[in-house]
């Protein structure tokens, strides 16, 4: 039998949110925040394409005003959660939401392409109960990021010696890793690097990474 391994009581008793669903609405706005973290900004445009349960149920369990929370930047608990959709639209932002029938691997995944001028951002998440989260694909890599513990996503260019100089640089701040993915969409084409570390205060490293040759861009979450 196996088993589920829990970091805190509130992974048991879930976490504190405005919604019925701890998978459909606290982690959904979660995956919102995390999709806004990552781009930056907020953005004009949001295709959202749910899946399985949460096409089934996103507008009943609140699935869609928690994801638009999300990418305005609210969490889980923000009374303002409620109003997202409104919110959305006088910020000028359009959010279009696509319920497809295929299998995911998932119950409760989705999709979200979001984009302002020319920047654009696919990330794939998956809410996996009591709030809790994974992303599981960025701009078509696939990932497996659980958002547990201190992260960096470091999306920079495929080129040689990008891993040493991130790795020496983490070094210099006494920042230990533990554990490490890189992925590539090609030979000498955009990379990224998942990089969890021990230290909840590594993101004050941010700058200093974001000015290595040849990255394109850092994001950190603790």
């Amino acid at each position: 039998m196996e088993q589920q391994r829990y970091k805190s009581v509130f992974d048991i008793i879930g976490p504190v949110m405005i919604g019925p669903s701890s998978s459909h609405t606290a982690g959904a706005a979660r995956i919102g925040k995390i999709v806004r973290n990552i781009f930056g900004e907020q953005p004009d445009t949001v295709d959202i394409y749910l899946y399985e349960s949460f096409a089934k149920t996103y507008r009943g369990h609140g699935t869609d005003i928690a994801l638009v929370g999300g990418l305005l930047g609210m969490e889980p608990d923000d009374p303002a959660l409620a109003d997202s959709l409104k919110i959305a639209h006088e910020k000028g932002m359009e959010v279009l939401f696509v319920p497809r029938n295929e299998k995911a691997d998932h119950p409760n995944s989705v999709q979200l392409l979001v984009s302002k001028g020319k920047r654009k951002l696919s990330v794939t998440g998956i809410s996996i109960g009591g709030g809790n989260i994974q992303i599981s694909e960025l701009d078509g890599f696939k990932i497996s990021l659980n958002m547990g513990v201190p992260t960096f996503i470091i999306v920079h260019q495929d080129v040689p010696g990008m891993i040493a100089k991130v790795t020496n640089c983490l070094s210099e701040m006494a920042i230990n890793i533990g554990t490490m993915t890189v992925t590539r969409e090609s030979k000498g084409e955009k990379a990224i690097m998942i990089i969890e570390v021990d230290q909840q205060e590594a993101g004050t490293i941010v700058d200093t990474l974001g000015k290595i040759p040849h990255i394109h861009n850092v994001n950190y979450f603790d």
